[in-house]
């Protein structure tokens, strides 16, 4: 298949704000990356085959509306940045909400209306974490569905209040639900748990919404409250970093607020896409066990040693850097807690090509070829 045509699409990144409120945020981002969203819109596969003729049966009507009431009520100013970025792209509302309430809702498709559990993948997502006396890293896969390659960009957004953040964004989704950093010098990468079915809880809050709250904290301990304050649907694993502590937490959550926190240490921590210490139900993920599995036989004393682990193919079936035919890793993050800089990397990471350098400490691009310099 080669190339798909989509790498030339550079990442973008787009500067917005200070705005007069999220509605203002949510319509600059929706203008500027119309085209993209709806392209990501119009190969979406899960959005439609399954979102969409879900949402116009009548047995969809009561968990839409609560899933939408409940988080629209929570967070009104996420709502509204969604309400402005559909009205910005032409994107309908309804397509905008349902890519971004798609794990709080796909639980609830009735099964056989899943056509096929390959083109259900979920982003999967591998991250190795170490805190040690040589070396404070956090390194991360963002995998995704081989329909939403070049269907991402970064946002840099400013609030009112001076405060900033930069994450990589999914089109048409708040961000971030891949990784992130802002100027309190919190950064967070993200990965995707699936609870068994019985553990989901209809309408409560969208993980988006939960990333897009923790993106404005103050640091990790806050991260933390806003995350247990979330009543949340489905379950999600947040890898927070914490530069002025040099400290790395990993937090999984699920249902009826419960939540486990590993402090991460000298001993390297690998996460893929299942629980490693909330006890729950879960469902057996294949590629994350076998990922798992590879991750603890491998080196981990050095910088490369993590990017050679991100970037194994070694098991041809579940490799941790993914390349198709349904799975794809998008980029590599790289979080340097001691050079404190956030480095981005397309193609496979053994190879050390770094697209974006950010300076967490300055908060500015250091060097990267944007199509929007900073």
């Amino acid at each position: 298949m080669g190339s798909f045509g989509m790498e030339s699409e550079k990442l973008e990144l787009f500067e917005v704000g200070p705005c007069k409120d999220s509605y203002e945020m949510g319509l600059l981002i929706g203008q500027r990356f119309s085209q993209r969203i709806k392209n990501r819109v119009a190969a979406d596969t899960i959005l439609q085959t399954q979102l969409r003729p879900f949402a116009q049966t009548p047995r969809s009507e009561s968990l839409l509306k609560s899933l939408f009431h409940n988080n629209q009520t929570k967070f009104p100013m996420y709502w509204d940045e969604l309400l402005g970025t559909s009205a910005g792209c032409g994107v309908p509302l309804l397509d905008i909400l349902l890519i971004n309430f798609k794990k709080e809702i796909l639980p609830f498709v009735p099964k056989e209306e899943v056509k096929s559990l390959e083109d259900d993948s979920s982003n999967e997502c591998s991250d190795v974490l170490v805190v040690g006396e040589s070396m404070a890293i956090a390194a991360h896969n963002e995998d995704a569905n081989i329909n939403l390659v070049g269907h991402t960009y970064i946002i840099k957004g400013i609030l009112p209040n001076g405060m900033f953040f930069v994450g990589y964004t999914y089109a048409g989704e708040l961000p971030s639900s891949a990784f992130a950093f802002n100027s309190n010098g919190l950064v967070f990468t993200l990965n995707a748990v699936p609870p068994a079915e019985d553990e989901i809880v209809a309408g409560g809050i969208g993980r988006n919404f939960v990333s897009r709250h923790i993106l404005e904290a103050q640091g990790i301990d806050e991260a933390i409250n806003r995350i247990r304050w979330s009543d949340v649907s489905v379950g999600h694993s947040y890898n927070l970093i914490e530069l002025s502590t040099r400290r790395i937490v990993n937090v999984e959550t699920a249902s009826k607020k419960r939540i486990s926190i590993h402090e991460v240490g000298e001993t390297p921590f690998f996460h893929a896409n299942m629980y490693r210490h909330l006890h729950i139900n879960q469902a057996q993920d294949e590629s994350s066990i076998s990922r798992l599995k590879r991750a603890n036989v491998l080196t981990k004393t050095t910088k490369e040693d993590f990017l050679s682990i991100l970037g194994d193919a070694d098991n041809e079936k579940y490799p941790i850097y993914m390349t198709g035919p349904f799975l794809r890793t998008l980029c590599t993050a790289v979080i340097d807690l001691d050079e404190q800089t956030l480095s981005i990397i397309e193609g496979n990471p053994k190879k050390r090509e770094v697209s974006l350098v950010f300076s967490l400490s300055s908060m500015n691009l250091i060097k990267g070829n944007l199509d929007n310099h900073l």
